[in-house]
């Protein structure tokens, strides 16, 4: 790809609402090209901006799900799965004989969500869940080796007015209601929230569709002040409910296999071990969630051997991490929130 085209698809993922005329003075060219390249990547590389919730701000829980089913009914399960509102990241894996996928619920039915999934899909014959409880890596924090084609000064220069949006760090008890307790121990105290209007409902339905919509596009479809809307998103952007992600085909910028890793590690090491997941650039999303593995990552890699080399040496060398199970992701079927659009790629392939 293009140097031009990574420097821009890398300003959006700064910030994915950023004016084309900011982007195309940090990137020392005409607004008119920028724009040209930004509907090109569009059409060949199905980029957009989604604009999308941060769960845990806004009272919602995430599961990682693991679907089996019979033979040959996977593809339709996935599509079906994908087609809802309420999921993101369908893939199938393994040989197509299994289906990985994130469901959101709200924290009042987040218990029920599986199981209510599970009675309307037919043909799934068992389903691991697990409930996400931190994330380390991936959704609000950006993964860095999509693209690096910027330098600092023009990261810097890019950046958006906002926090960045992360789940809330833990709460620190009072000194003196818990002396023994470590200095890191989290209060169990429940954090805000962030509580959604039917303004907010309209507003997010327009920008999962697009993130770039204009604010006076948003008003009209809200039927409200374009300053209303703009107040109202900065204000979930600012409390950090609200980012946005760029959606395009990694692949096409030079990293063509995707692996699910599912790993057991010891409770004093999870931390650890997240943490020091997020730093590598081969890994896009790192998460600790319940169940019998208690750490799930997708890691990029463009070949086998470059797989093997990763988990041997730079997982086999994190401390604490006891069992690990891997499966290739064969196709996507739903990536950030919505269905992938089946555009045609380079050799006559098509995303899935």
């Amino acid at each position: 790809m293009e140097s031009l085209n990574l420097r821009l698809i890398h300003a959006l993922q700064i910030d994915g609402r950023a004016p084309l005329r900011r982007i195309a003075s940090v990137l020392g060219v005409s607004e008119q090209v920028v724009a040209r390249r930004y509907a090109a990547l569009c059409e060949s590389a199905g980029l957009r901006v989604i604009g999308r919730l941060n769960p845990r701000p806004v009272g919602q829980t995430v599961w990682a799900l693991r679907l089996q089913s019979a033979p040959g009914a996977s593809l339709g399960l996935a599509r079906a799965l994908a087609a809802r509102e309420d999921t993101r990241w369908v893939q199938l894996a393994s040989g197509a004989t299994e289906i990985i996928c994130h469901l959101v619920a709200h924290r009042d039915r987040a218990q029920d969500a599986p199981v209510q999934l599970l009675d309307r899909l037919p043909g799934v014959t068992s389903i691991t869940a697990q409930r996400v409880l931190r994330l380390f890596k991936g959704g609000p924090t950006t993964w860095g080796a999509l693209t690096c084609a910027l330098d600092q000064d023009q990261r810097d220069a890019l950046a958006p007015a906002f926090p960045p949006p992360a789940f809330p760090p833990p709460r620190l008890p009072p000194s003196d209601a818990r002396p023994s307790s470590p200095s890191w121990a989290p209060s169990l105290e429940p954090t805000g929230l962030t509580e959604l209007n039917d303004l907010d409902h309209t507003l997010l339905a327009a920008l999962a569709r697009d993130g770039r919509t204009t604010y006076a596009a948003l008003a009209a479809e809200a039927r409200c002040h374009e300053s209303t809307v703009r107040r109202r998103i900065a204000h979930l952007r600012a409390a950090g409910a609200l980012f946005f992600v760029v959606d395009v085909d990694e692949r096409l910028l030079g990293s063509p296999t995707t692996t699910a890793i599912w790993m057991s590690v010891r409770p004093s090491h999870l931390a650890a071990v997240g943490a020091a997941l997020a730093e590598h650039p081969e890994v896009a999303y790192a998460a600790a969630t319940t169940g019998r593995t208690n750490l799930l990552a997708a890691v990029l890699c463009p070949d086998d051997e470059y797989l093997y080399d990763y988990l041997t040496a730079r997982l086999g060398a994190l401390p604490g991490i006891d069992t690990v199970e891997t499966a290739p992701i064969v196709r996507t079927l739903k990536r950030v929130g919505t269905v992938g659009r089946h555009r045609n790629r380079p050799g006559g392939t098509r995303r899935g």
